[in-house]
């Protein structure tokens, strides 16, 4: 067992020689068992996604930067065609929105050379597209929001404005999801006999958090220590006691009292039910935070790795994932080499823009 595995398993309520643990205790470990249940997940997904990134970057990354390359040649070769007067009007006009295509993509992935020979064969800059673009989501979103989006004289790209708009859409869903909650709350509290004796717990339970918190401030305060090597000490336990106060995490904040020796290792075990249920209301409040970054991590991670809508991320959905990417970069640089096969020479290269004026 780990030092953390080890110091979590302190905190639980034991069982006595002579009776079990009651009710109260039963439903604290409860609650202690699904924060290292939630924390052990959330770590395995933050490994498995470190290392899904590795094998993306051996397999698959290879396989871009020569999607790349050979989009590149060919986006020169047609740069070189339509320098000369042999292809007609028509082909000529295929060639140049074949060479669009292939040097914004190349543009948008860093390559200056491209951006230039992209605006070069362009009627619009790949800078005035970009806002063109921005300009078209902003209507969207301001049509949606039903209020301008302010962005400080700031000319926000497609992608920031995006994520701005997203932003406001979901603080918006927040403010109506919170009314309505108070609302209910509200109702429940008009209704229900026992609403003030909940509402008298959370508030106990908060005092009890905030108490814990203080004890740990006025014991670990670094200027009170004069030695320099238990100064640091305690302020590195400082700054974690302030990071878990913050978030509410109430095991790590128990935790830090335990390393920093500052109560008795069992006085879990001589807690009333009273003091246990406080606790563990606090346990619960911090699993559905727990709950709620599990499942915003698995959404952003998700999104990362283009995962279809819907798909879960696991050991074998990535996988699968990277299979797909690879069979799919593979079958990209086939139709390159069969591209630039065409291109070479004088004769295929008319076919194949006509080919592809006409369509498939």
């Amino acid at each position: 067992m780990s030092r953390s595995d080890s110091r979590a398993a302190a905190l639980h309520v034991l069982p006595s020689v002579t009776q079990p643990p009651s009710a109260a205790a039963r439903a604290y470990n409860l609650q202690l068992t699904r924060i290292d249940k939630l924390r052990s997940q959330l770590a395995e997904m933050e490994a498995l996604a470190q290392r899904h990134r590795l094998a993306l970057h051996g397999a698959v990354e290879p396989l871009r930067r020569q999607v790349a390359r050979e989009q590149r040649a060919l986006a020169l070769a047609l740069d070189g065609h339509l320098q000369g007067k042999w292809l007609s009007r028509v082909q000529a006009d295929t060639a140049r929105t074949v060479l669009r295509q292939l040097a914004r993509v190349l543009a948008e992935a860093g390559d200056a050379a491209m951006r230039e020979l992209h605006d070069r064969h362009s009627p619009r800059t790949l800078a005035q597209l970009r806002q063109d673009a921005a300009d078209a989501l902003r209507q969207r979103l301001e049509s949606v929001l039903g209020e301008p989006l302010e962005d400080e004289g700031q000319n926000l790209s497609a992608e920031q404005l995006l994520r701005a708009g997203m932003e406001r859409l979901r603080q918006a869903q927040e403010d109506v999801r919170q009314h309505r909650r108070e609302a209910a709350q509200a109702r429940r509290a008009r209704k229900t006999p026992g609403a003030l004796a909940r509402q008298a717990e959370e508030h106990d339970a908060d005092t009890l958090l905030r108490r814990l918190f203080r004890q740990l401030a006025s014991a670990l305060h670094p200027d009170r220590e004069t030695d320099p090597q238990a100064r640091l000490h305690k302020t590195a336990l400082m700054s974690e006691a302030n990071a878990a106060y913050e978030k509410r995490d109430l095991v790590a904040l128990l935790q830090i009292q335990a390393r920093a020796e500052l109560a008795d290792p069992t006085a879990v075990q001589r807690l009333s039910d009273e003091r246990l249920a406080l606790l563990t209301l606090l346990l619960k409040q911090q699993v559905a935070g727990l709950e709620r970054e599990r499942a915003a991590r698995q959404g952003a991670l998700a999104h990362e790795f283009d995962l279809p809508e819907g798909v879960s991320m696991n050991a074998n959905t990535l996988l699968q994932s990277r299979i797909d990417q690879t069979r799919a970069l593979e079958r990209a640089l086939a139709q390159l080499a069969q591209d630039q096969a065409q291109v070479d020479d004088p004769v295929r290269l008319k076919r194949w823009l006509n080919a592809r004026r006409d369509g498939p």
